[in-house]
Order: C-alpha cells, then structure tokens, then sequence
C-alpha cells in the first residue's frame, strides 16, 4: 500500500481534483490510501465563521456560511458532468451548510468549533469520491473520525490507530482506493479534535507508519524541498534525497512544505516519504529516508521567522549548580518551546517563537536574574553533515556571514544543523551569501 496526500492547493478547484486520478493510477502498489486537505481557503473561512459564532455576531455569520455555501455550489456545478452526480453532491453540501447555520441556536464553545473546522476535509473528501462514483471508479471513504485518535495528552494514539485503520480496511478485502480526511480526529474524550494546522501530512505520516506502507506521498505546489528559500533566492535546486533528521531540521526551521511533525512516525517504522508536485507529477521530488547524500557537505539553507531573543544573566550562575533548572522551568510551566540556546559563565541566551506568555515569562526570570529581550529575529538553519568529523563546515559559514550581525550561533547540539540567529532585517541578505559561498 502506499499512502497519498494531497494538500489544499492540490485540491483547490474542480481541474485541480480532476488531475488527482492519473497521478494515482500511476503509481505502483496493490492499495492506495488518499488522504485529503480542506480545499484551499477553506479552513481559513470556518475559522472566520466559528469567531463569529463566537463572539454572537450571528447575521455577519449568516452571511459568511451562505457566501462560502454558494462558492461550493459552484464547485459542485463544475466538478460533476451528470445531472445525477450533481443532484448528490448538492445533496451532501445542503446538509453540511445546515450544520453550519444551525450553530446560530447553540453556544459555541471549542468543542463545537472544532466539528465546525472539521466541515473542510468531510468536503473535500466527500466530493472527491462522489465524483469518483460518477464516473463508474470504485472507491471507499473511510471517516478518519473512526480510526484517528489522540490521547490525554494531544499526542497520537499510534496502537490505536493502528488496530481500527486495518480492521476498518480489512472491511473492503477486494478494493484498491480508500479516501480519507486528513487533519481531523477525535481526542481521548471521543470528541472531535484535529492535529492542529498543517496535519494532514501528519495523518498521511501516521496511517503510513501504522500500515507499514511502502511509501508515504505528500503531493503539494513545489517539487520538493529546495536548497534555499526560492521566494528570496535565485537558482535554487530541488534537493533528491534527505535522511529523516535533515527533513526534520528542515521543517521546523523554516521549509513550509513539509509539517515539521510529519517525520517522527516515518522514521520510527522507516517508511520513506516523498515529496512531489501535482503540477509537475513527473518531477523526482524529494526522497526522505534512513539514507542521506549529503556526506560532508551541506545540503540546504532554510529560515525561521518571528523568533524573540532572550538573555538571562546572573552572577549566581557561576560554579553553580541548578540554575539552568530554573531557567528551564519558567518555560515549562508556561508551555513555551525553547528553539536554540546558548552558554557563558554568567548568562544563557535563548530563543522562542511563541510568546504568548512572555510576560509572565519574564517577569519569573526577573526574580534570580537579570533579564533582556531582543524582537524580531530569524533563525537561519544550514542543514548537512555537521558531524564532529567534518572539517571546516563552521568556518565556511561564519565566513559567508561575516559582513551581517550574528546574535546567536548554535553548533554542536546536532550533527545536521548549525543555526545562526539574526535580526530579520537581515534574513535575506543572510540565505542569499550562503547561497553563494554554499552551493
């Protein structure tokens, strides 16, 4: 079996979906498993929709679910060929716009606006496979709120997942093509819950480690991961082949086109992951395994935006023991992720993209130590060989830099990554001389 995913641009309009069935007759596998992101816009507007629920602004909400009913409508009307493939589809959108409207007479709570963001995929999947029916293609749409679960703490429920994704398959032993909705599932509680923004390729990477498929596809916009950002830097290249720990380093600093999270279940059942582009199907892509061709040398330059310095110093830090205890603590408690971190005698340096508790944060710190912030920075991550047995990969990326303020340099912590921290203004200027003296 091999698992396809196909995101909201993949998905976006009625020619788009039309050119999903070759590229999934092309492929080589006795089974295939699609899994389907909300068609592109969509999620962005039922969460326009359950912020107006939300705050009882019920006549803009009205008129929001009826403006996003009547671009489905015409979705429909274009999608499907036959009177009868219409009437069924329109069918199903009346009953998901009925839904829609009828949170006007309940309270919105999170609960409910999540069964309000999970309208997108039930959409996207649903049409895909009436329009299948209508042209005599069988397939089987498999409710991933069957088999999709998260545990008491937000984490996938891997056993799970994998005894009801196979006995839910084993249904249809004669069948080849099941469909299901990526991003949507429902949590320890039997509620329906998603895997946050962007998990559709984490569900794609789930049911692959889960089923132990042959290969997991996340089929985009972009023929795979590039060696540099293609929006700031010229004669980028498609990158053929990264390990799981080069993919992962990637994704969370910066490469949009892969969820960051999407790696870790792939690489603990070693299914490969392959990155194509469904404009260019013939493209190779990208090819992310236990194999790597980036032996001493480096193989990309990505970029993290929106990142807040933080420098702790204190006199206490000095021959003690502990203090980085604290330190780590105050974060813990307020939930907020620490990206890169840096060491003296008397002070520690660190990065965060979230600040919603920063306050709070500081002013914890405030307590045992002094305390500066430094806004609007980047992390710029250069990922390759690393390793404490490459020579001179450090000096040839400090020298490249050397003309633009460093505020921060992580190196070591990883055997794939070296990340410099720069003042945003300086991001661009920053991946284009890598680029340079790099590639």
């Amino acid at each position: 079996m091999k698992v396809l995913k196909f995101g909201g641009t993949s998905v976006g309009s009625p020619e788009r979906i039309e050119q999903l069935l070759p590229i999934i007759k092309s492929q080589t596998a006795d089974k295939h498993l699609v899994v389907l992101s909300a068609v592109a816009g969509t999620t962005n507007d039922l969460v326009t929709l359950a912020n107006l629920y939300t705050k009882k602004e019920f006549d803009n909400a009205q008129k929001h679910a009826n403006l996003l009913h009547e671009q489905y409508k015409k979705f429909v009307n274009e999608l499907f060929k036959t009177a009868e493939g219409k009437t069924n589809a329109h069918t199903f959108i009346n009953e998901i716009f009925e839904l829609l409207v009828g949170f006007a007479n309940t309270e919105v709570t999170p609960k409910e606006e999540r069964i309000i963001l999970a309208q997108g995929e039930i959409i996207s999947t649903t049409l895909f496979h009436l329009r299948l029916k209508e042209k005599n293609i069988s397939s089987v749409l498999l409710p991933a709120l069957t088999f999709m679960r998260t545990d008491e703490e937000n984490e996938p429920d891997i056993d799970y997942i994998r005894t009801h994704a196979h006995a839910v398959i084993a249904k249809f032993p004669s069948e080849s093509l099941f469909i299901t909705q990526g991003f949507i599932c429902k949590n320890h509680l039997g509620e329906i819950d998603n895997l946050r923004r962007g998990g559709s390729d984490y569900t794609a990477s789930l049911l692959g480690a889960a089923l132990m498929a042959e290969e997991v596809q996340i089929w985009t916009d972009i023929d795979g991961f590039h060696n540099n950002d293609p929006r700031y830097v010229a004669n980028t290249k498609a990158i053929s082949q990264l390990s799981f720990d080069e993919a992962a380093e990637l994704s969370y600093f910066g490469a949009k086109i892969l969820h960051p999270q999407s790696v870790l279940p792939a690489k603990k059942f070693n299914v490969p992951v392959r990155l194509l582009d469904t404009m260019t199907p013939k493209a190779l892509g990208t090819l992310i395994s236990s194999e790597t061709n980036s032996k001493n040398q480096i193989v990309a330059v990505a970029a993290k935006d929106g990142i807040t310095a933080i420098r702790i110093q204190s006199s206490r830090m000095l021959m003690a023991y502990g203090f980085l205890r604290k330190v780590f603590e105050v974060f813990e408690r307020y939930k907020t992720p620490i990206d890169m971190i840096t060491t003296s005698e008397v002070a520690v340096s660190l990065t965060i993209d979230n600040t919603d508790h920063l306050e709070e944060i500081k002013t914890e710190l405030k307590l045992f130590s002094a305390v500066s912030i430094d806004t609007d920075h980047s992390i710029i991550c250069i990922v390759g060989d690393c390793s404490k047995d490459t020579h001179g990969v450090a000096t040839t990326v400090t020298d490249a830099v050397k003309h633009i303020p460093v505020r921060m340099i992580s190196y070591g912590g990883s055997e794939h990554n070296i990340s410099l921290l720069v003042p945003t203004s300086y991001k661009i200027e920053a991946l284009r001389s890598l680029h340079n003296r790099l590639f």
